[in-house]
């Protein structure tokens, strides 16, 4: 099964991060955000990777393309012009890198890797600036088992603020950032039959508008309920909360270590 990554926003939110770099290039431990969920779908065994790129995307090229040289001792050779790897740390993926434009919206760049897909077969696909320690392999089989066009990620997104209660002056309790108590939202995991494309008029399509809501009104789009870990990286504090995270040895998403 192949995953695509949308990677080509120009993550205006995180302009302290994005205006030198695209979103998911921003590191968490040192490692761009989309290493981290690269990893989480390899560790499914989903290795094939179709990467939607835009704003900066050379960035993303020059990443892979010297992604031996990140990870390796290397030995230069000047005099016979020749460049020598050791104790190669490798990934065990196969990375398409698809330029999609800078302007083009969410649905259109899904429509533009169409060629990069298999025609017969789902696939998944996720944005490139969350993190979250999803079961990708229990959604892929629940998206089977209901036999229709899509599966969305359904998450209780993080409060903001600590919740505090009271009673006569006195605080009863207290709960520090907890789960919202609002609905549902898209978690933007997803699992998708390629016949979902055929929703998309174009470049300037919006993924999360007429083709999810068609696919709702059609009864053609399935819940898939997330209870555990979920943070998008919209923020500088964002940025800050998943590296102390990662840096505290206790990264939920982290699930190629379990």
């Amino acid at each position: 099964m192949k995953c695509v990554i949308l990677a080509g926003g120009k993550g205006t939110r995180i302009a302290e991060e994005s205006n030198t770099r695209p979103k998911p290039m921003v590191e968490v431990g040192s490692r761009p955000i989309l290493w981290h969920i690269m990893k989480l779908y390899a560790s499914f065994g989903v290795r094939e990777f179709v990467v939607c790129l835009g704003y900066k995307g050379y960035m993303v090229k020059e990443y892979f393309a010297n992604y031996f040289l990140h990870q390796a001792d290397v030995t230069f050779d000047m005099s016979e012009n020749r460049v020598e790897y050791h104790d190669c740390r490798s990934e065990p993926w196969k990375v398409t890198l698809v330029d999609t434009g800078e302007e083009t919206m969410t649905g259109g760049r899904l429509l533009k890797v169409r060629k990069y897909l298999d025609a017969d077969q789902p696939f998944c696909m996720t944005y490139g600036d969350g993190l979250a320690d999803v079961d990708i392999g229990a959604e892929v089989a629940f998206h089977r088992a209901s036999g229709l066009d899509a599966t969305v990620t359904c998450v209780r997104p993080p409060a903001r603020f600590g919740r505090i209660a009271t009673l006569n002056a006195k605080v009863v309790s207290f709960e520090e950032k907890p789960q919202s108590e609002g609905g549902l939202i898209n978690g933007g995991f997803f699992v998708l039959e390629p016949a979902v494309l055929d929703l998309i008029a174009g470049d300037d399509a919006v993924w999360e508008k007429e083709p999810m809501e068609r696919l709702c009104a059609d009864g053609r789009l399935a819940a898939w309920i997330h209870r555990g870990y979920w943070q998008p990286m919209d923020t500088l504090r964002d940025k800050l909360t998943l590296n102390a995270l990662w840096e505290s040895g206790a990264a939920p998403w982290k699930l190629w270590d379990r």
